[in-house]
């Protein structure tokens, strides 16, 4: 419970901290005779963030079905509930920041949840972990090495009959 009220003060008060830091700009350096002008950074926008209830409600949801499906303790529950929250947001901050870069979102979700099936393996016991997986490969369409793997060669008998 502790972890949870500290977590919560720190996803409350991280904004209001990262607001009030302020940025100097450095002096521009003068330039020889005979360089040309150093080039400038192109102008950045800020890091647009996701709405805080939409992220906790995922996440919550997620915790909620892993729960159900991998029989977790509580102690579990709270690691994995932290590990869906910072993965949700992190997802939800990459699609609203590299919405016009399609590659550069799928790359950087793809490692988010790189990350997260990590952090998952060293939350979970090996048993629950494998269930997991399983279940994760069913929905996502992996094909079992037990499946019939494509269509069988034209002329020959399949495999029912």
């Amino acid at each position: 419970m502790k972890t949870f009220v500290i977590a919560a003060l720190l996803f409350v008060t991280a904004p209001a901290l990262l607001l009030a830091q302020t940025t100097t700009k450095p002096k521009p350096k003068t330039v020889a005779a005979g360089t040309s002008k150093p080039k400038t950074a192109a102008p950045t926008r800020p890091a647009l963030t996701p709405p805080e209830a939409q992220v906790e409600t995922r996440a919550n949801a997620l915790t909620s079905n892993m729960q159900k499906a991998l029989a977790l303790n509580p102690e579990q529950v709270e690691k994995v509930r932290q590990i869906n929250l910072v993965s949700v947001r992190s997802v939800e901050s990459a699609r609203l920041n590299y919405r016009q870069d399609v590659r550069k979102m799928a790359s950087v979700i793809d490692d988010i949840g790189q990350a997260r099936l990590s952090a998952l393996k060293n939350a979970l016991s090996p048993s629950q972990f494998d269930k997991y997986q399983r279940k994760r490969e069913e929905k996502m369409g992996v094909p079992n090495a037990q499946g019939n793997q494509g269509n069988p060669v034209p002329g020959l008998p399949s495999q029912g009959e």
